[in-house]
């Protein structure tokens, strides 16, 4: 779905890092990315989360190159000796890691001729070719290279790039998105008739999500989202119109608090 005309460009996010596939750290990259991408008019259509193996990340990153029109990379440009991303995109576009001294000068600026050891000073080599995304939290710089945007894996500073990058690539038509929720409802009760509505609206995607919260009780909201605002906005109303003739009082958007586990 929602492979409107409007938004033909699209996006992928490999996540790197052993550190998610163990559970040790949870991914929260992905949202920041979808959110931008989305305002932008840009479709994240696929994430990948794999591991530190030189290997795996350059087989997916060529992969994925040529199957999307831009592809993330979250994670693996630090100082440590799993942080092997930077020379798995060179070996991927089959080049070599570069010292790329404006890079160097700022890194050795912020952490003192003492404190820059050889471990930080890679953090200034890019693969030949590729371009620094500036980092205004912590300096080190990620890169673009191709249609590849190579991004730390720290929420804070992976936020900082997603800025960084996201403004200056080419604008499609902003994602649109309303919907309507109403306690009592259950997806059983209205699935035959939310498949007809998602026929009738090519293309828009029309969601269904159960919730059960403590402040307002379980029920579903039904959200329609799309690249055609003027679809949505059809799409949203014959949804009101459903919970309607379910005998429910529909209420606009979703439930508070709707990013916690149903």
């Amino acid at each position: 779905m929602l492979q409107n005309i409007l938004a033909p460009k699209t996006a992928c996010l490999l996540i790197i890092g052993n550190e998610i596939l163990s559970g040790r750290t949870q991914d929260t990259n992905t949202r920041t990315l979808a959110l931008a991408l989305n305002a932008h008019g840009i479709r994240l259509s696929e994430v990948r989360i794999i591991p530190d193996i030189e290997d795996h990340i350059v087989s997916t990153l060529n992969a994925c190159r040529v199957h999307f029109d831009h592809v993330f990379t979250s994670g693996g440009i630090g100082p440590t000796h799993d942080d092997i991303t930077a020379a798995c995109v060179a070996k991927a576009f089959g080049t070599t890691l570069l010292l790329h001294a404006p890079s160097f000068t700022a890194l050795e600026q912020h952490f003192g001729p003492e404190r820059f050891n050889t471990a930080r000073q890679r953090m200034a080599y890019l693969p030949d070719g590729a371009t620094p995304i500036a980092n205004p939290v912590s300096v080190a710089p990620g890169f673009t290279i191709g249609n590849v945007h190579v991004m730390a894996g720290v929420p804070k500073i992976f936020t900082a790039m997603v800025e960084e990058v996201v403004p200056n690539l080419p604008r499609g038509a902003a994602l649109s998105m309303k919907g309507w929720h109403a306690c009592g409802l259950r997806e059983g009760d209205l699935a035959e008739a939310l498949t007809r509505l998602q026929s009738e609206f090519s293309q828009t995607d029309l969601g269904s999500y159960p919730f059960d919260r403590p402040a307002v009780g379980k029920g579903v909201a039904l959200i329609a989202k799309g690249y055609n605002a003027a679809e949505v906005e059809q799409a949203a109303q014959a949804v009101h119109d459903l919970i309607l003739a379910q005998g429910q009082t529909p209420i606009s958007g979703e439930p508070a608090d709707h990013g916690a586990a149903t």
